[in-house]
């Protein structure tokens, strides 16, 4: 095995540029004479467009064009399709029609309503001012639970009661037969707050037309997507629509798909002839940004008289705000189905979710895409049944895991490998369970209530099953890896090039990645749905097994040996018995110099036809200060189950960043608005982002038991850490205030929520 093989540790490639400022984001390679984009957004929630004058605009100083909804009405496609899922009669939902610059009709504060293109930013910001609209406003559903409310304004005439759906999966007679013999039965109604993802870069694109071909850059997880929407949406062929990925700085999912400016911007490019660049302001992106969550959800459960779970019900009310987006119906329906049951032992299940329109921001993937929200209802569910029969949480979870592999669950997926009570063991262990009865006397003697939670999380991996990877021996020496995945910070330059070195042998240092551009990688998966390493991974190992098949030849007359006397391992060619070798990189070398080129390119898609279920226990201490609300995350543990772990500081990383994200929806970030729509949150100064201090050092410790979904053993770590960390801060946030009479919490914990439960619950005892 090589030095840089599986669980072996090695310096990250990407490091050096990226931390002395050598990145290329889209700022950094922007055309010097591109002219800039500015969309003008709407300042209402919900209204009827009467008129849109740009005369004043399109007259204004240094301005190359300006288009309002109708100028694109008439030269393109003006709007985004996205697929339906299929409501509980077999209809299809409704998507609503989302155009890219409004036309007729502005659903939420921050749509677009205009575009101007000029020599700078600052110039097309201040001709926007000019630009006159006159709005006939409607009335606001400002918020998904009043959407369904009698007598709610319709927000698209074709989805009546601003139902986008009504989904369903599960045998719901035999789930209400179950409850009705059940020996207990609890509910619990929690609420996933909405959120934004802010990606430290904000959203950009970059387009030119040379009066045949279109070129597009923009920060994104895979270019392919936006390649097709756009090549339809202006009626192009997609041969002559070219798009490509510079840099990225953080996804989260709200990168992965088409937003509604990468076509206009492409339309303005191709109108006026000149290469156009727009990059979106932070506040903007608050407005314009698809958000993330937003759920209401009951959640039930019954047991036997043994505390077996036999049967769960869960009903949710999905926010899709103002337009779905490109994944948006699938996440609280499908996506969710696939982790529905959780580590737990039941077949009996009754699932149904209702999408619903408000005039909001629209809601698309945010880090874990529908396993965050529903190992959260089910989560919160086990603990909440804990309290209510007088049991203990971690045993009753320990009564119901699955112990039995393979195990097919309720909603069909098939969980190949697992041991859930070794890892519950080790976290338990690793976060000194046996201690905290003396952690919390201690910080009762200082006046503060401190709370433990628990959360045994799986996370099924999503995305493409097929993905594709490209080896080419270079002129200069190096060797190029054209791969069909995104980094946008996870380190898939460094990951990637020890997949080559230790399967190929080639050197770690002469390994270039090479990714996001449709014209050297014509056919990826994208990133997403903690796919990369393991699908990327499998193609990369594939790929290279069958390079190494094609040198040998070569190698039987480099070493002057049969074919039956030579190996390849540890990185080269040997022959049997001796101390003869050659490597792959002298043998290109010859390849190159004797004309056999075909040697020196191997291509290939390579399919993993089965899925992997990442899980883990995530347990959190939290300390409250009952006189100011204040909740602090003081301590935290995740024991993880990834399979064999190719670089194990990278998933370590990509754990604790989505720890963090976790705490910060739990503790101190949500999206809100008034009753008329306006968004209150358009900052950071008013969007409480998690800072350093808000979260603790995170133990990470891995008890890996192989896939045999894929055949490097792999399972995903992207998104695990957002997927446990919302229920065991919210189930910890309770522990605590459950001793100053709190009987129930929703997300964010923050200071004045915290403060006005315990005095509502002082009110309540003293009455």
């Amino acid at each position: 095995m090589s030095k840089f093989g599986v669980s072996q540790p090695v310096r990250r490639k990407e490091d050096q540029r990226f931390l002395t400022g050598a990145g290329r984001y889209l700022d950094d390679i922007k055309a010097k004479d591109a002219a800039h984009g500015v969309f003008l957004r709407s300042p209402v929630a919900h209204a009827r467009i009467v008129s849109v004058d740009l005369e004043a605009a399109r007259a204004a100083p240094g301005v190359v064009g300006a288009w309002s909804g109708a100028d694109l009405d008439a030269k393109m496609k003006n709007q985004l399709n996205f697929a339906a899922v299929q409501n509980r009669d077999g209809s299809n939902g409704v998507s609503g029609r989302r155009p890219c610059i409004a036309s007729d009709r502005v659903r939420y504060v921050g749509e677009a309503v205009a575009l101007i293109v000029a020599e700078t930013a600052a110039a097309a910001r201040d001709a926007a001012e000019l630009v006159e609209i006159d709005y006939d406003e409607l009335p606001v559903v400002a918020d998904t639970d009043r959407a369904l409310l009698d007598g709610a304004e319709t927000i698209h005439p074709e989805a009546p009661g601003n139902i986008a759906f009504d989904w369903a999966k599960g045998d719901e007679a035999a789930t209400a037969a179950a409850f009705e013999s059940a020996a207990h039965t609890v509910s619990i109604d929690i609420v996933d707050n909405k959120v934004i993802s802010h990606s430290l870069e904000t959203r950009s694109c970059m387009a030119s037309w040379d009066g045949t071909d279109l070129r597009i850059k923009y920060g994104g997880q895979g270019p392919w997507a936006v390649q097709n929407e756009v090549a339809g949406i202006l009626g192009l062929d997609k041969a002559h629509v070219h798009v490509s990925h510079p840099d990225i700085g953080g996804g989260f999912g709200t990168k992965s798909f088409i937003h509604p400016e990468y076509p206009a911007i492409a339309f303005a490019a191709k109108e006026t002839g000149r290469t156009v660049i727009w990059i979106a302001e932070r506040s903007e992106g608050a407005l314009s940004d698809v958000m993330g969550r937003d759920h209401y959800t009951t959640c039930q459960a019954a047991f036997d008289a043994d505390l077996k779970l036999t049967a769960l019900r869960f009903d949710c009310v999905a926010g899709m705000g103002a337009y779905c987006s490109t994944f948006a119906q699938h996440i609280p329906s499908e996506l969710a189905l696939k982790v529905l049951t959780g580590a737990y032992d039941v077949q009996t299940v009754f699932f149904s979710c209702k999408g619903v329109f408000s005039n909001t921001t629209p809601i698309d993937a945010y880090r874990g895409a529908g396993r965050p929200e529903q190992i959260y209802a089910l989560e919160r569910l086990m603990d909440h049944a804990a309290r209510e029969i007088g049991v203990d949480p971690i045993e009753l979870r320990r009564k119901n895991f699955i112990t039995t592999f393979p195990y097919t669950t309720a909603s069909g997926e098939l969980y190949d490998v697992g041991d859930f009570n070794r890892v519950l063991t080790r976290a338990l262990k690793d976060a000194d369970h046996a201690g905290f009865p003396a952690r919390r006397a201690a910080a009762r003697a200082e006046g503060k209530a401190r709370g433990l939670g628990v959360c045994y999380y799986v996370e099924s991996i999503l995305g493409d099953q097929n993905e594709s990877a490209h080896i080419e021996f270079a002129e200069d020496g190096g060797v190029n890896l054209y791969v069909g995945t995104q980094s946008t910070g996870q380190g898939h330059e460094t990951v990637f090039a020890q997949f080559l070195h230790t399967r190929a042998g080639i050197p770690y240092d002469r390994i270039r990645m090479i990714q996001g551009d449709t014209d050297l990688v014509p056919k990826g998966g994208g990133t997403g749905g903690s796919r990369s390493v393991t699908m990327q991974g499998s193609a990369i190992n594939a790929i290279a097994d069958k390079m190494i098949e094609a040198f040998r030849p070569l190698a039987e007359d480099e070493l002057e040996a049969a074919a039956a006397d030579i190996v390849f391992e540890d990185g080269v060619f040997r022959v049997s018995g001796t101390d003869k070798t050659v490597d792959v990189m002298t043998l290109a070398a010859r390849a190159r110099r004797e004309g056999q080129v075909e040697l020196l390119n191997h291509r290939g898609l390579n399919t993993v036809p089965g899925r992997s279920f990442p899980n883990g226990c995530h347990i959190a201490e939290v300390e409250v200060d009952p006189d100011t609300g204040v909740m602090k995350v003081v301590r935290y543990t995740v024991t993880d189950d990834f399979g064999i772990l190719m670089n194990p500081m990278l998933a370590e990383g990509q754990v604790h960043g989505g720890v963090v994200q976790g705490i910060g929806q739990a503790v101190t970030e949500r999206v809100a608005y008034d009753d008329d729509g306006q968004p209150l949150m358009t900052s950071w100064m008013d969007y409480a982002m998690p800072r350093a201090d808000d979260a603790p050092m995170i133990s990470f410790s891995h008890e890996g038991t192989p896939s045999t979904a894929n055949p490097i053993g792999m399972k995903g770590c992207g998104e695990a850490g957002t997927v446990g960390a919302l229920a065991a801060v919210a189930n910890a946030g309770l522990d605590a205030l459950a001793q100053l009479g709190v009987d129930h919490v929703d997300m964010p914990m923050t200071p004045v929520r915290v403060w006005e439960w315990i005095q509502a619950a002082k009110t309540k005892k003293a009455a």
